[in-house]
């Protein structure tokens, strides 16, 4: 069931994706998630989300120094951005929810860097995942790999259970702490699912909020990249529930996703 609404998730990706270039306005991207949801019969966990004020969009769409939810609107994408979209849905009373930062045109090598750290977190965190017994290992792994590339993993924000709810717990972080060690940490078993989503800036960890109380900026103003996948722990090992289709699901899928030279994937 959650592997339904995660290839939902997927799939509105792969629609912005198709559509992401400069000129483009985050609005438009935006449009790209409500129709396939539409499309899907799956609702936006994001719309109208917490607050005040509650959030008036399906997807976060955060560009360049904004780390997360950046309110989509009338902004144009230009050459050079790093856009971050970050989206999930309920579908049938479950909930998927990923995200993925894309360079838009040619990007500096600090730039090309910092996506490939902060991509390089996450694939490292699901491979951990098959082989650690607990959430603290991996998270001290994750760590590593963005401190010894020179970047800092955002501490203010972390990954969270997810099943029926968006939220649920235990919380994810993406960074070994004191808390980690003992009471907040958690078992990697068969059963579990997790919505892992490493943050990583390539200046100050620091974060402000601006005055529309929800998009988040890196403090110095520089960078930030942003990817994340809904992932389970089964018998087999984990699974990305918000991964790509596999070749019995391709039938279920709109014509120009059937076919993997068309997929964005990470």
């Amino acid at each position: 069931m959650m592997r339904a609404a995660g290839l939902v998730v997927w799939q509105a990706h792969q629609a912005a994706a198709r559509i992401l270039k400069p000129g483009v306005t985050t609005g438009e991207l935006n449009l790209a998630y409500r129709e396939t949801f539409e499309r899907c019969g799956a609702t936006s966990l994001f719309l109208n989300y917490g607050g005040p004020p509650p959030f008036p969009a399906e997807t976060c769409i955060s560009i360049n120094e904004e780390v997360v939810h950046g309110i989509p609107g009338s902004r144009v994408v230009q050459t050079g951005d790093l856009v971050s979209l970050d989206t999930g849905c309920r579908l049938d009373g479950w909930c998927g929810d990923a995200a993925v930062t894309h360079a838009v045109g040619p990007i500096s090598a600090t730039h090309q860097k910092l996506l490939d750290v902060t991509l390089g977190t996450l694939n490292l965190a699901i491979e951990l995942m098959a082989s650690c017994t607990l959430w603290s290992q991996v998270a001290r792994e994750m760590e590593a790999l963005v401190r010894d590339s020179g970047f800092w993993v955002v501490e203010e924000m972390v990954g969270h259970g997810i099943g029926r709810d968006l939220h649920e717990p235990p919380q994810v972080p993406n960074y070994f702490s004191e808390a980690l060690a003992g009471s907040d940490d958690f078992d990697l078993r068969p059963g579990v699912v997790l919505a892992i989503e490493p943050m990583v800036n390539a200046g100050t960890k620091k974060l402000v909020c601006l005055d529309d109380d929800w998009t988040v900026v890196t403090e110095d103003g520089k960078a930030s990249a942003h990817f994340e996948h809904t992932i389970a722990i089964t018998s087999d090992g984990p699974q990305k529930l918000t991964g790509p289709p596999a070749t019995d699901e391709l039938a279920e899928l709109p014509q120009w996703l059937q076919d993997p030279d068309q997929w964005v994937i990470w």
